[in-house]
């Protein structure tokens, strides 16, 4: 089902922060704006088209499947970033299956038009580079987490990433709420298996530092999670470095 289309809704997203409201029209304009229902895939891994989506409301999932059917999720996409950037810039095929995760709005942008703002707007094609380091970032984090982190390690690591996309700030607020997630969500993000983190969570609350309220989850001392986090990273960064 198509959605009605609004240059509106495209100021929320960083990328276009620039853009006068004429060219955030005929951007509008230039996209085709679907609504899809929860649990509908809007890009499968391998799949050689390169149109990028705009995720205006909802939230989609960024994940794979391994060989033996295992699940792993790299992120949730909000409103306000995109998703298919990859396959637009390289013309490789898609590396990740895209779900929406509740129902969404999402503005799709032709290759052709995408790369043409890239050059046409030097603002836009600056925060893409930013948007990209970013990422780069993130998994370089990941992978270290993976390669030198124990199970109950990742969690505090997925458990403190949720807590700052939730908005709270670290150096103001000691205590972060967010929407509980799935055991078996969790699990998928670590690489681990549901009872793990089953079993690690119940360890956090028996220990204080995490409560239920509702249906959220609670961290009750957020720089304490942060400290811990940090000095296991210092600690792998540490053993990196060693000689063998």
């Amino acid at each position: 089902m198509s959605a009605h289309p609004s240059s509106l809704a495209l100021h929320r997203f960083e990328l276009f922060q620039d853009l006068s409201s004429d060219k955030l029209d005929a951007l509008a304009r230039r996209c085709q704006w679907r609504s899809v229902a929860a649990g509908q895939p809007i890009l499968l891994r391998q799949q050689r088209h390169a149109d990028v989506f705009l995720i205006v409301d909802g939230r989609v999932r960024v994940t794979i499947y391994g060989a033996q059917g295992r699940q792993v999720t790299f992120r949730d996409v909000m409103p306000g970033e995109i998703v298919g950037d990859l396959s637009a810039l390289d013309d490789g095929p898609r590396s990740a299956d895209v779900v929406t995760m509740v129902g969404s709005v999402i503005a799709v942008l032709d290759q052709d038009a995408f790369l043409a703002l890239l050059v046409e707007e030097p603002m836009v094609a600056r925060r893409m580079m930013q948007r990209l380091a970013g990422l780069v970032r993130q998994l370089s984090e990941r992978v270290i987490e993976l390669s030198t982190f124990g199970v109950q390690n990742r969690l505090h690591a997925e458990l403190l990433r949720l807590a700052y996309a939730s908005g709270t700030d670290e150096a103001k607020e000691a205590q972060a709420r967010f929407a509980a997630p799935r055991h078996a969500d969790l699990a998928s993000q670590i690489s681990t298996t549901r009872e793990q983190v089953t079993r690690e969570l119940n360890a956090l609350t028996r220990s204080g530092l995490l409560r239920k309220e509702g249906a959220l989850l609670v961290v009750t001392d957020l720089p304490r999670l942060a400290q811990m986090v940090a000095d296991v990273r210092g600690e792998a960064v540490s053993d990196a470095g060693r000689p063998s």
